[in-house]
Order: C-alpha cells, then sequence, then structure tokens
C-alpha cells in the first residue's frame, strides 16, 4: 500500500496554526492513504501533538540545515506551503516536489489598508487555504475548527474556587499587539457591570494589565493570567460557558470548540479572513463600524497611529454586558 506524503508548513502564531486544522482532516480523510507531516517551530509543537490527523511534526529551530536533510529523507510526495516566505521557500527549493503555495492577498491587504480600496474575496482564510489544493480535489467539510487537548495537559479543574465550579466566563484579555487588545478600562467596566464568574486568561505580559483588573473589576474575578500552558488555556475555554476575547489565537481555539463567542475587534477587520470559523451561532463582533482609519494595519502595532484609539475606545460595553446576560 503506497502512501501519498504530504508536507504541510505553517511557521507562526496559535491562530495560524489552529486556522490549518480543517486542510489537515480533509487531506486525511480524503487522499487515500494520505501520510501528513508538519513543519513549524518547536515552541507551536504543543498545539500539534495530539491531532490524530497529523503522522509526524517537525521543527525549524536555528539550524535549517538540519531540517533540510530531516524533510529530504522523507521523501513527500507534495508540499502544502501555507506559510510562503523565504524559509518555506528554502525547504520547496530543497526538496524539489510538486509544492502548492497559499496566496496570502497580501497587494490586496495593502489596497485596503493603505488606500481604502477593497478587493478582498468575502471568504475565510480556512477555505482559501483549500484553493491552495484545488488541484487534489480536497474540498471543505463544514466541520469547522479542531483542537486537540492532550490527555496529560488538560487544567486541573479541582483546583478552582468553588464559585466557577459550575459554570464562569473566560475573559481572554491578550494579544500580540496593544491596538488588537480591549483596553483595561473597558474590561474593567464590563466585570463591575456583570455579577457573573470571570476566568481571566492571558500570557506574561498581560500580568500588570490583569492586576488592575482584579484590583478595580470586583470579587467576582480569578486572574490566571500567565499561570497557564497553552494548553490548560484551551481546557479552560473549553469548559467555559462563553468566551469574550480579543483577535488573537485563543479566540480560534474558543471556535474550534463551538463556543458563544464575543470578539472585540480594534485596528483589524474581519474583512480580512482571520474572524471566528464556523463559531456558534450566538456568537458576535463587537467592532466600531465606519471608522475612517480603520483597518490601519493587517496585523497591529503597539500605540495608535492617531493616538486615540478610538476603534477600541468607542466599543459600546453595554452591548457587550447585554450579549453577555443573555447567552451565559
Amino acid at each position: 500500500m503506497k502512501k501519498t506524503k504530504f508536507l504541510i508548513i505553517r511557521l507562526s502564531s496559535i491562530g495560524d496554526i489552529v486556522l490549518t486544522s480543517p486542510l489537515i482532516r480533509c487531506l486525511k480523510e480524503q487522499v487515500e492513504h494520505a501520510e501528513i507531516h508538519f513543519v513549524t517551530k518547536s515552541k507551536y509543537g504543543e498545539l500539534l501533538i495530539a491531532n490524530p490527523n497529523i503522522d509526524k511534526i517537525h521543527f525549524l529551530n536555528q539550524d535549517i540545515s538540519q531540517l533540510l536533510q530531516e524533510l529530504k529523507n522523507e521523501k513527500f510526495d507534495y508540499i502544502v506551503d501555507l506559510h510562503r516566505n523565504f524559509r518555506s521557500f528554502r525547504i520547496k527549493q530543497h526538496l524539489q516536489v510538486p509544492a502548492f503555495s497559499f496566496n496570502k492577498l497580501n497587494i490586496l491587504k495593502w489596497l485596503r489598508v493603505r488606500l481604502r480600496i477593497d478587493l478582498l474575496p468575502q471568504q475565510h482564510v480556512v477555505d482559501r487555504y483549500f484553493q491552495t489544493v484545488k488541484y487534489l480535489h480536497v474540498f471543505p467539510d463544514a466541520k469547522g475548527l479542531e483542537y486537540f487537548i492532550p490527555e496529560d495537559h488538560p487544567y486541573d479543574f479541582s483546583s478552582l474556587p468553588e464559585l466557577f465550579r459550575p459554570g464562569y466566563i473566560a475573559f481572554i484579555i491578550g494579544g500580540t499587539y496593544l491596538t488588537k487588545r480591549l483596553p483595561v478600562d473597558k474590561v474593567i467596566e464590563i466585570c463591575k457591570n456583570i455579577d457573573l464568574p470571570v476566568v481571566l486568561i492571558g500570557g506574561k505580559q498581560e500580568i500588570p494589565e490583569s492586576d488592575l483588573i482584579i484590583q478595580n473589576g470586583g470579587p467576582h474575578i480569578l486572574n490566571l493570567t500567565g499561570k497557564t500552558t497553552v494548553n490548560e488555556s484551551a481546557s479552560l475555554v473549553k469548559n467555559a460557558n462563553i468566551v469574550l476575547t480579543n483577535d488573537t489565537g485563543m479566540m480560534h481555539i474558543a471556535a474550534a470548540f463551538n463556543k458563544k463567542i464575543l470578539s472585540f475587534w480594534g485596528n483589524t477587520i474581519p474583512k480580512l479572513g482571520m474572524a471566528p470559523y464556523r463559531p456558534h451561532l450566538s456568537s458576535r463582533i463587537l467592532q466600531v463600524e465606519g471608522l475612517a482609519c480603520r483597518p490601519c494595519s493587517k496585523l497591529g502595532y503597539q500605540k495608535c497611529p492617531k493616538q486615540n484609539f478610538r476603534c477600541m475606545n468607542d466599543l459600546n460595553v453595554q452591548e457587550a454586558v447585554n450579549w453577555i446576560q443573555e447567552n451565559f
């Protein structure tokens, strides 16, 4: 029985890697005897290790020459390059097998961000991933995202205080860029206007902000910011009643678990293709519509270029509170 060996390349970001899960699943299920290999950075290995559709993970570290030799020995049939940068180009050049490369639409994104010319397709990035492999007749299966938590990496829910065990809100306060994060005063205002258990989730860089939220938001908040691994955070998201989140990787993990999601959008816009993919039908996107300076970047900044941060500061807290009360 001859296997068809695929190498999928996606090198960065939690969200980007989670968004590959439908393509991985469909390649595995729709191509007879498919064997799926995935290359990424070592720090993202925990996102993929429990995925039953991936046969082997390869890691890009400092020395790419070692990786290139490792990949050469595998004798792949096809490469699916979802990253499309200089390093993925080197991999394709070295392996010299048929390769399908993702169209990032960078020119169209530049036109949308810089010149306000909107030629972007009404299509999520996940569905555009499938265009990359249309030659293989692999199609979306409408099952949404997947995320697999290793059996030995769940959160220990017995450690939760009694107040939070019947149910809680997972509030994701993190984000790579400041302009994609809901301001602390907005988080505090939301928390003060709801009498429901809230669990704060974020990275170590958000600890100062989380301390302020704890001090001012009320006694019904549990601060786990900087205290959990990605998979422990994913466990907390999976078991939450609802999820409040910025445009960040954990938002896509929440979508993979079909959670009710309220997502806050600042300088980026869902039209760039990274909105929650097939989330629970009660999910909602909260954004300031019609703001002329938005989007100001396809990624984000550490401070608002206009210095007023209206894309986040003008968000309606009462709308968020109403949605929380309706969906908890």
